[in-house]
C-alpha cells in the first residue's frame, strides 16, 4: 500500500442534488426482475455450462418467477446462438417470459442477433457500448460525439430489422455502459439520442440500464445517480429504468436497494451474486430482503435449498457458508447467549401462537428459515462455544426432551466438554448420544432391573418390591410410600443408600397415541452437598420417575 499521502487514488466525488428525495422513501413494491444467470453469470465461470445445464438453470429461474432472462449473446459464439435457438425452436419459454439476448452496438453482431430470435414470441434486444471517459479514451480513442453515434447507429439497426422479427413482441434494452463511471449529462444526452431513434411509447418503453459496470464509489452516490437521471430524462413514462451493480467495493445489495428508492424501476442480476470480479447483484438477497421487510418480491424464493443445489450442480460455483439467507451457517447460532435467546424466542413465539398471523420476533433471526424451506433443525449448533441454551434447545427440537431450565447448565457443561476436547463441532445425533449416555444409560453403582407396586387395600401407601442390581450384586428391596418414588427411596433407605434429598421431579410426555413415552427428571442433593439430575424415559410414567432417580443417584456418585 502506498503511505500518506495518498496520490494513486482520489475520492470519486458528490453528485449536484441538494434536494434529493430517495432517504425518505421506501421499498413498498417489487422491481421488474431480469435474470443474467446465463449470459453475464456464465461469462464469468471457469468452465462456463453446458447446453444441458443451461436449459436445466433456465427452467429453475422460470419457476423462481422470473419474466425476463437474459440468455446469451448469440452473436458472440455459436454455442450462444445454438442455445437461444434451441430455446424458441423446442418451445421450452413459458408465454409470458421474455428472452433478452445481448449484443454489442455493431452491425454485424446485431444482425445475427436478430437471426437468432426467429419465432420468438417475447424478446429483449438489449444493445450496449461503453461510453466512460476512461473507454473512450483508452479503448476506442473517440470522441463524445462518435461514441454516441455508435448507439444511434445501433439502436436504428435493431429498429430498420424489426420487419424479420414479425409476430415477436420486442422491446429495446440500451446500457451505456460503465454509466457509473460516465459523466451523467453526457448519458442523458446518449439515452435521449437513442429514444429518439427507437420512439417508444408508454405501452411499449424503452429499458434505459444504467449499469454499475464497476463499483467505484459509496452506494448514496450510485442512487444520486440513478435520481438524477429518473429526474432529468425527457418522456420518463416511456422509459423503464434498470440497474445493473455489481460488487466491486461489496456494496452492490445497498446500491440497488437505494438505487430502487432513487426510482428505478427493474433489476438486473443473477442468483447468489455470480459474476465477474467479485460478482453480480446477488438477486436473492435484495428479494429476501424485501420480504423481511413486508414487501413481497414476487418471486418463489420457499425451497432455497434447492435452488442453491441446482444452481452449484449447474455453474460449479459453491454458496459460502456465511452467504446471506443461503449459506449453510446464516441460520445457526454458537454463542451460547445467541442460543439460549432464539430458544426463548422459539419457546414464546409458540405459547403466543406460531402462524402467519403472529409477527415474527425472534432474536438474532431476521426471518424466519421456514419461510424458504429451511428448517429450524439446522439454527443451532453445538461446539465448545455453545451455551446450555443451544443444548436443550436441540434435544427438545430434535427428540423431544424438554429439560427442566435448572438442568440446562449440568448437560450444557458435559456437551462442551465433549466438543473441545474434540475441537470441533458436535452433530445433533451426537449431542443426543451423550445426552444418553450420561443420563439415560448410566448403570452404576445402581441399576433397576424390575420392580412392582402393589396400592395397600384401605390406604394411601404403595408398597413397592424391586429387584436391583448395586456394585454388580443383585439383591430385592422393598419399602413403601406415597407414592412409586417414595416407596423405591424407602426401599433404598432400608438398606442403607438414602443419603440424599429430592429436590425436583418434574415429568413429561413425548410424542403421541400408542407411541407415547413418558420423560421425568429427578434432581437430588446428598448430605455432602453434591447435585445432580437425572433423567428416564419409558412408556410407564411410573418406571421413568424410577429411571430417573437412579439416574440422579448413579451422577451423584460419578
Amino acid at each position: 500500500m502506498q503511505s500518506n499521502p495518498i496520490t494513486k487514488y482520489r475520492p470519486w466525488g458528490t453528485i449536484d442534488l441538494p434536494d434529493r428525495q430517495w432517504p425518505d422513501r421506501t421499498i413498498d413494491h417489487a422491481p421488474i426482475w431480469c435474470s443474467v444467470d446465463l449470459r453475464d453469470g456464465n461469462q464469468a465461470l471457469p468452465i462456463p455450462m453446458r447446453v444441458e445445464q443451461k436449459l436445466e438453470l433456465f427452467d429453475l429461474l422460470t419457476k423462481i418467477g422470473f419474466k425476463q432472462i437474459e440468455v446469451g449473446f448469440p452473436s458472440a459464439a455459436q454455442t450462444e446462438f445454438d442455445f437461444t435457438r434451441k430455446l424458441i425452436e423446442e418451445d421450452r419459454i413459458p408465454e409470458d417470459v421474455s428472452i433478452q439476448v445481448l449484443t454489442q452496438a455493431r452491425e454485424h453482431l446485431i444482425r445475427r442477433t436478430i437471426e437468432s430470435l426467429q419465432g420468438a414470441k417475447k424478446a429483449i434486444v438489449h444493445v450496449y457500448n461503453s461510453t466512460s471517459p476512461l473507454q473512450r479514451r483508452v479503448t476506442f480513442g473517440m470522441s463524445k460525439e462518435q461514441i454516441k453515434q455508435i448507439a444511434v447507429d445501433g439502436v436504428r439497426l435493431v429498429r430498420d430489422s424489426l420487419p424479420e422479427l414479425e409476430g415477436t413482441e420486442v422491446l429495446l434494452e440500451y446500457s451505456p455502459e460503465s454509466f457509473s463511471d460516465t459523466e451523467l449529462e453526457y448519458s442523458l444526452e446518449v439515452c435521449e439520442a437513442v429514444m429518439d431513434t427507437w420512439q417508444p411509447t408508454k405501452e411499449k418503453p424503452i429499458i434505459l440500464n444504467l449499469p454499475a459496470t464497476v463499483e467505484l464509489f459509496s452506494p448514496n452516490i450510485h442512487a444520486d445517480q440513478i435520481e438524477w437521471f429518473s429526474r432529468q430524462v425527457k418522456d420518463r413514462e416511456k422509459a423503464t429504468i434498470s440497474l445493473h451493480t455489481h460488487n466491486d467495493r461489496g456494496t452492490g445489495t445497498a446500491a440497488t436497494e437505494l438505487g430502487l428508492m432513487a426510482g428505478a424501476d427493474r433489476v438486473e442480476g443473477t442468483l447468489f451474486g455470480n459474476g465477474e470480479r467479485t460478482g453480480n447483484l446477488d438477486i436473492v438477497t435484495v428479494a429476501l430482503n424485501m420480504y423481511s421487510q413486508g414487501v413481497h418480491p414476487g418471486l418463489e424464493l420457499s425451497d432455497l435449498d434447492a435452488i442453491r443445489e441446482i444452481y452449484e450442480r449447474t455453474t460449479g460455483m459453491t454458496v459460502h457458508q456465511r452467504h446471506p439467507y443461503g449459506g449453510d451457517l446464516v441460520f445457526t447460532a454458537f454463542s451460547g447467549s445467541h442460543q439460549d435467546a432464539i430458544k426463548k424466542g422459539m419457546d414464546l413465539r409458540e405459547k403466543d401462537g406460531d402462524d402467519d398471523a403472529n409477527r415474527w420476533q425472534v432474536p438474532y433471526l431476521s426471518i424466519d428459515p421456514r419461510d424458504m424451506g429451511r428448517s429450524y433443525e439446522a439454527i443451532i449448533r453445538i461446539n465448545s462455544q455453545s451455551g446450555k441454551g443451544g443444548v436443550a434447545y436441540v434435544l427438545s427440537r430434535e427428540y423431544g426432551i424438554d429439560l427442566p431450565k435448572p438442568m440446562h447448565p449440568e448437560v450444557g457443561g458435559i456437551v462442551n466438554e465433549s466438543a473441545d476436547a474434540q475441537a470441533r463441532e458436535l452433530s445433533i445425533e451426537e449431542v443426543h448420544e451423550i445426552f444418553r449416555r450420561e443420563f439415560l444409560e448410566n448403570h452404576s453403582p445402581l441399576k433397576l432391573i424390575s420392580y412392582e407396586t402393589v396400592k395397600k387395600p384401605g390406604e394411601d401407601e404403595v408398597a413397592c418390591e424391586a429387584m436391583i442390581c448395586l456394585n454388580g450384586e443383585e439383591q430385592v428391596i422393598s419399602g413403601e410410600g406415597n407414592g412409586p418414588i417414595n416407596a423405591f427411596v424407602q426401599a433404598l433407605e432400608e438398606i442403607g443408600l438414602k443419603d440424599f434429598q429430592l429436590t425436583d421431579y418434574r415429568q413429561h410426555s413425548i410424542g403421541g397415541g400408542s407411541a407415547t413415552e413418558s420423560v421425568a427428571f429427578v434432581q437430588l442433593q446428598t448430605k455432602v452437598g453434591r447435585v445432580a439430575y437425572g433423567c428416564g424415559i419409558d412408556s410407564s410414567i411410573e418406571r421413568s420417575g424410577l429411571l430417573a432417580l437412579i439416574s440422579a443417584y448413579n451422577r451423584t456418585r460419578s
